[in-house]
This record gives structure tokens, sequence and C-alpha cells, in this order.
């Protein structure tokens, strides 16, 4: 039996790695995780095929023509990231759920595509104060970075009325409870 598709999209910051952690932990429900391509040249540590799929932006590009991609995005000028379909089936016809950890745009568009056989679902923080402060907190950005992480998670709140259900994030173990409950009902309808 072909797995099914759940989404997970947030603004930077609002803890979506973490739930995706906690969730990939819960043996019942039996995910796999998409590994994502990019154009970009891998760092330090990262492994062709486990972190990312590393191809060129030619590459890419001719495969964005191909319509292999579900979804990508150009991130910075000659810089993309993005889902490709062999990938979706890779983890569905091994019998496993995909969890997908995408942008808010891919996150509509993959949902649009597979209706019925994907759940989306929008992590969104509980505030706009309270996630400058996470973002602060990481000590991870410079000011100019921050501001334009929080002018983007502004515009991705836009979307949450999109997705199939929207998990206020402000207190992680219930966030990761409400997308657990969710994600058990999905694929337990035939």
């Amino acid at each position: 039996m072909k797995g099914k598709i759940i989404i997970l999209s947030a603004p930077s910051g609002t803890g979506k790695s973490t739930v995706i952690h906690r969730l990939m932990e819960n043996a019942a429900l039996n995910l796999g995780f998409s590994i994502s391509a990019t154009s970009r040249k891998p760092r330090n540590g990262e492994t062709d095929g486990k972190d990312y799929y590393f191809i060129t932006e030619e590459e890419f590009t001719a495969r964005i023509e191909r319509g292999e991609f579900v979804e990508y995005e150009e991130v910075y000028a000659g810089t993309h990231y993005g889902t490709l379909k062999s990938e979706i089936e890779r983890v569905c016809d091994s019998g496993r759920n995909l969890i997908m950890d995408i942008d808010v745009k891919g996150g509509v568009n993959v949902k649009k595509l597979y209706g019925d056989r994907a759940l989306s679902i929008f992590l969104a923080p509980p505030g706009m104060e309270i996630l400058e402060k996470r973002l602060r907190g990481r000590g991870t950005d410079d000011e100019h970075t921050i501001r334009r992480r929080l002018d983007k998670a502004g515009f991705e709140m836009s979307f949450a009325p999109e997705f199939d259900l929207t998990v206020v994030n402000d207190c992680l173990n219930k966030a990761v409870a409400e997308i657990e409950r969710a994600i058990t009902g999905f694929i337990a309808r035939p």
C-alpha cells in the first residue's frame, strides 16, 4: 500500500525541525523523510543522497524544464532547492508516509498536486514578538538576517488559511500531540 503525504510548513524560528524530529520518533506514524535537491555546493560534513541531492544549477534547471519537481524555489540567485517527484515516489512506494519540510508556497503547491492524498499542516508561532525573541535567542543571525526572516514570516503567515490545519506552537509538547493526532486520523482514512 502506498504511503500518504504530510506537509509541514512554517516560518523560520517556529520550531518546525524540532517538531518533525519528534514526529519521526513515533514509529506508529511510519514516517519517511524526503531528501530535498539543491544546486548549492555541499557544506562540510554533508553527504549527497543523505542531507540533500546535490546537483548542478544546469541540471536543476533541466529537471525543472522536464517537470521532475513537485515544488522548487530559487532561494538565492543561482541557488535552487526543491523536491523531486521521484523522491516522493521513493518514500511512498516503500509503504511509508512521507513527511515534507517545505516552504509555504511549496506546501500549497504539493497539496494542490496530491489533493486528498496529502495533509497540509501550517505551524504558526504564538505571535510575531515571540518569533522575534526565538530568532534572536538562537544567536546565529545578524540584525539584517533577523529583520529579513521576520518580514518573510509575515508574508508566510498569510498562507495559513490555505493549509488543512494550523497548529500554534506555543507549547512544543502540545503542538506535537495535536499534529500526531491529525496525522494518525489522516493515515487511518482509506
